[in-house]
């Protein structure tokens, strides 16, 4: 998060963003009731429960509520300021 941010949706906001953790529970759950049976460490996975491969965070922007990876907020602050669509307001 030291980079620029500017959406790539509604392309006006450049200040105002919400930074979604992501953070994994791996369970089990009883296949009839839907009850949580366990709670299992990443550690602790079986062969047949693979591990989260997401991003560890989301972006949201705080004016249209796009959600999306970090990368994307940064590439189109990045575009804009090369093309100069980020003037001075």
């Amino acid at each position: 998060m030291t980079s620029p941010y500017f959406c790539p949706v509604c392309k006006s906001n450049r200040m105002r963003f919400t930074i979604i953790e992501q953070v994994p529970r791996y369970v089990r759950l009883h296949p009839q009731t839907g009850e949580m049976v366990a709670e299992i460490l990443q550690g602790d996975l079986d062969a047949f429960h693979n591990p989260y491969r997401g991003d560890n965070f989301l972006v949201q922007c705080g004016v249209c509520s796009t959600i999306a990876n970090e990368e994307r907020f940064i590439k189109t602050a990045q575009n804009a300021n090369a093309t100069g669509a980020l003037g001075q307001r």
